[in-house]
């Protein structure tokens, strides 16, 4: 072990306290980066939640209205099940600090299956947690558009990708809840919660939780979802969630749809294959995610010549325009009036993307703008006002024209006398 004296290492006391300030600073970034994003960021329509936070002045609120419908198979069961789901987020103690809080409300059908099938219907709470989740660990992926030497470096995949971004989740499910649903206590609810972004447009989420703890309904689950964004609006996943109970297992496989009408507004709507057991059955909801920004970043990253970086979903959708679903979509946009004529410089980008110049036709377009350039070079110059001294110069010149004028014809009138 070897010692070191502070002070012949420091020099002085002041000298310390700078380095450790500046330890803090370059340290509270890392500890409070911004899980903030300029789009809405929504766990809807799937099940499963991702591990980034909402970021400190957003309120979110994101609903689904569901139906679910399976046979009756044991002796008691719930076939049947229309409601709402509100789940809230919000976040201001930390960045990587979620808030959130769950509510299901619905109206199930109870059957009774013997000799004879008997069902009444319960309405009432079925779900009501309250939890928390925090951002542990988030890799850094390598900024490859930077790299101009190597077009195969460039597109090259990055490998740190297969690293996922971790949280960690613990919740408390309380039992004022409907009958039917309660586990006769307040249990906790813990989980881990996983994402890799795989693309900028591809990711996959994986949660693992462990619910009901401590009580005679505890489950073990584990849900997968991949999600593609297939252009700057609309976004597609898929998603598995098996469910490891005492007396059966549930599964589901689902598949839905998003759109993002604004950058605070997701509709959703998503469809799913049930196996309860022996039961078989369908789920089918509709949502609609919306929320309240207040957020005011504490650090702001900025590029090199001081502009504010914004590397969003909404950005990064632009940059890939050239799928099938971007065309379909822009048949239905209207055109704009003022860039229907093709300009210089649309004609300039056309003639560079395509290697060469357009022969014939090309040497027409270059001889057309050559004219309009000196068209619009030539510009008229206003006239000066004449001032009074102008006014009788011009008079005076003008009269001596005119007496030139009739001399000369009566000189030749002469000439024909003569």
């Amino acid at each position: 072990m070897i010692f070191v004296d502070d002070k012949k290492f420091f020099g002085h006391k002041s000298s310390f306290k700078k380095i450790v300030f500046l330890g803090l600073v370059m340290l509270i970034p890392k500890l409070f980066f911004a899980q903030y994003t300029e789009v809405i960021n929504s766990n809807k329509p799937g099940f499963s939640e991702s591990p980034y936070s909402v970021g400190t002045g957003v309120y979110q609120f994101e609903s689904n209205l569901f139906l679910r419908d399976i046979s009756i198979e044991p002796t008691f069961s719930k076939p049947q099940s229309l409601g709402i789901d509100l789940l809230f987020r919000t976040s201001f103690l930390l960045e990587k600090l979620e808030l959130n809080a769950q509510f299901t409300y619905q109206r199930d059908k109870v059957a009774f299956k013997n000799i004879f099938t008997s069902h009444y219907f319960s309405s009432g709470f079925s779900r009501i947690t309250i939890g928390a989740k925090y951002l542990v660990y988030e890799p850094e992926y390598t900024d490859k558009s930077k790299e101009v030497r190597s077009w195969k470096r460039r597109n090259a995949f990055d490998f740190k990708r297969f690293i996922p971004s971790v949280a960690v989740y613990l919740g408390v499910n309380t039992d004022y809840v409907n009958e039917i649903h309660q586990t006769g206590q307040i249990t906790p609810k813990a989980g881990i919660l996983l994402q890799h972004n795989l693309t900028s447009d591809f990711n996959v989420i994986t949660n693992l939780f462990y619910d009901n703890i401590g009580s005679d309904f505890a489950e073990w689950s584990y849900i997968i979802t991949a999600t593609q964004n297939f252009s700057n609006r609309w976004s597609a996943f898929f998603e598995n969630q098996v469910i490891f109970q005492e007396l059966q297992n549930n599964i589901n496989l689902g598949l839905g749809f998003a759109y993002l009408y604004n950058r605070n507004l997701q509709l959703n709507t998503s469809a799913r294959m049930l196996f309860e057991g022996k039961a078989q059955g369908f789920y089918a909801g509709l949502g609609v995610s919306y929320r309240i920004d207040k957020h005011k970043d504490a650090f702001k990253e900025l590029g090199e010549k001081g502009e504010p970086i914004k590397d969003t979903p909404i950005s990064r959708y632009d940059k890939k325009q050239n799928n099938i679903f971007y065309k379909f979509l822009r048949i239905f946009k209207k055109k704009d009036k003022n860039n229907s004529r093709p300009t210089r410089t649309r004609i300039q980008e056309s003639k560079k993307k395509s290697g060469r110049f357009l022969g014939v036709f090309g040497k027409k377009t270059e001889n057309r703008e050559k004219k309009v350039r000196k068209k619009r070079e030539r510009k008229v110059k206003p006239k000066k006002e004449e001032t009074e001294i102008e006014k009788l110069e011009r008079e005076i010149k003008e009269l001596e024209e005119e007496m030139k004028k009739e001399e000369k014809k009566s000189k030749k009138k002469k000439k024909n006398n003569n």
